[in-house]
């Protein structure tokens, strides 16, 4: 019996590799795809096929994903499009040279692989086709306004896919993790040293008392942290069921996030997610 095929982006640690593993321990082919050679190199020996993709790079999409179809036949059964990094600041002191940088990384790059394999899902008559999101592309928090617009646009472009990809067998599928042990706090650091000039912000105060110590302190875990697994848990049956639903909530801020958009207020809202 030919294996199911999935490639998944982001999996030098985190989410994608807990996926990498997960996926192929239910007997899935994964190509497990990492920004940089270096981690590609080390997922190799871990026994993956593991092809570079860097979403600000078109051309290693491209690249990669040719090698995959060849590789394969043809065909490729889903792909889990993961792998996102966040730029802390306030809005007023986010430049918009960070904007696009970040929806290089978070959006654009995802679309690029999306349309490569639109055709090729549609050719064979199937395709999962899963973004990992975020409890912040339902509800926006403070200074986190670069990372919140990615998610949203990514949640308004998949809901769009959904009801354009009716019939033809191919499911676009949203994922909706909050928080989950990553390493996207530390990995956010240089994005925010390298854009936000804080010190001669009208926020500087805040900074200093509130999102620098967010950043720099090592406080543990947040509350209703999860593992990665917990978000292969619902990639399993988004990929494997026979009717996959069109959002999977992981953690129970995000659950509760999602009841509160829809019965709170904007401005009741508002005061809540500001706490």
């Amino acid at each position: 019996m030919t294996k199911r095929t999935i490639l998944i982006t982001g999996c030098s640690s985190g989410i994608g590799y807990a996926a990498a593993y997960g996926l192929r321990e239910r007997g899935w082919h994964v190509y497990a795809a990492c920004r940089q050679e270096l981690d590609c190199a080390r997922m190799r020996d871990e026994g993956f096929d593991s092809p570079r993709i860097d979403y600000t790079d078109p051309d290693s999409i491209i690249i990669a994903l040719a090698d995959i179809l060849e590789d394969t036949g043809g065909t490729l059964d889903a792909v889990f499009n993961n792998g996102a990094h966040a730029t802390p600041g306030a809005v007023e002191d986010l430049p918009t040279e960070a904007l696009r940088e970040i929806f290089e990384a978070n959006f654009f790059g995802w679309h690029t692989l999306t349309r490569e394999l639109i055709p090729v899902m549609r050719a064979q008559g199937h395709g999962r086709i899963v973004q990992c999101s975020s409890v912040l592309g339902l509800v926006a928090l403070p200074w986190r306004g670069a990372y919140n617009s990615t998610k949203f646009a990514l949640e308004g472009l998949t809901d769009t896919l959904r009801l354009e990809m009716r019939g033809t067998g191919v499911y676009p599928i949203l994922i909706e993790p909050g928080p989950i042990t990553s390493k996207i706090r530390a990995n956010s650091i240089p994005h925010f040293e390298r854009w936000i000039d804080w010190e001669n912000s009208a926020r500087a105060e805040q900074y200093e008392s509130d999102l620098g110590v967010r950043l720099y302190a090592e406080n543990g875990p947040d509350k209703f942290e999860l593992p990665p697994t917990a978000v292969v848990k619902k990639l399993i049956h988004a990929l494997e069921s026979k009717r996959p639903r069109a959002r999977y909530y992981v953690t129970t801020p995000t659950y509760l996030a999602g009841i509160l958009r829809r019965i709170l207020p904007t401005r009741l809202l508002d005061r809540v997610m500001s706490r």
